[in-house]
């Protein structure tokens, strides 16, 4: 692997395959994806300056034609779904057994909804939403997540995750997951080294 971290390579992935890409309405995007690999990374107190004390998490989950190049780059055809902010107790490090509800609260067992956030009139997503890359690089597209519950139940290092989650075009995405899930210690990392925003739900 290169030097880009595992949220970077996926942030570049993501701007140079699927930005400005255009949506075709007629195109049946898979609702029902069997995810076959992924990573969480922890954040520790990340919202701490926004006196919110619970731990955060991301869950990034592949589908299995999706694979990283030796330039560190997302590359293939499927679903890519990327949970940026679920939130823990402040005890938990780990994805912790449970459902999670999609919603801006900021509480233990909830995710932030996806929304798009414009810097220098570029819009960039932020929160929950699914990747699709499609043979067509035209038909590629992102939908925001913004509604819906994550189960996880845990069997030693083996993660069985179900999705019942809805996008913001009212599309209903299910899914599931059953693999180990390596999580990487993101708590200690200076801030240049990440690229993440931070979001702009939690201010308490």
């Amino acid at each position: 692997m290169k030097k880009l971290t595992p949220l970077l390579f996926v942030f570049v992935a993501l701007l140079t395959s699927c930005g400005g890409s255009p949506l075709n309405s007629s195109l049946v995007y898979e609702t029902n994806p069997q995810y076959t690999w992924g990573y969480a990374e922890f954040f520790g107190d990340y919202y701490g300056g926004y006196k919110n004390e619970n731990n955060v998490l991301s869950i990034s989950l592949f589908t299995d034609s999706l694979k990283i190049n030796d330039l560190g780059n997302l590359t293939g055809l499927g679903q890519y779904l990327f949970l940026e902010d679920v939130f823990q107790a402040p005890t938990d490090t780990l994805l912790r057994e449970g459902t999670y509800q999609v919603n801006d609260s900021g509480l233990p067992f909830t995710i932030a909804p996806g929304k798009n956030d414009t810097v220098d009139n570029a819009v960039f997503p932020i929160g929950a939403y699914i990747s699709y890359y499609e043979y067509n690089a035209a038909n590629s597209t992102l939908k925001l997540i913004t509604s819906g519950t994550f189960t996880v139940n845990r069997n030693g290092n083996t993660y069985n995750i179900v999705c019942n989650l809805k996008t913001s075009d009212n599309l209903e995405l299910k899914g599931k997951f059953t693999a180990n899930l390596p999580h990487i210690d993101q708590s200690l990392a200076a801030p240049a080294a990440v690229i993440r925003k931070k979001l702009n739900y939690i201010r308490r």
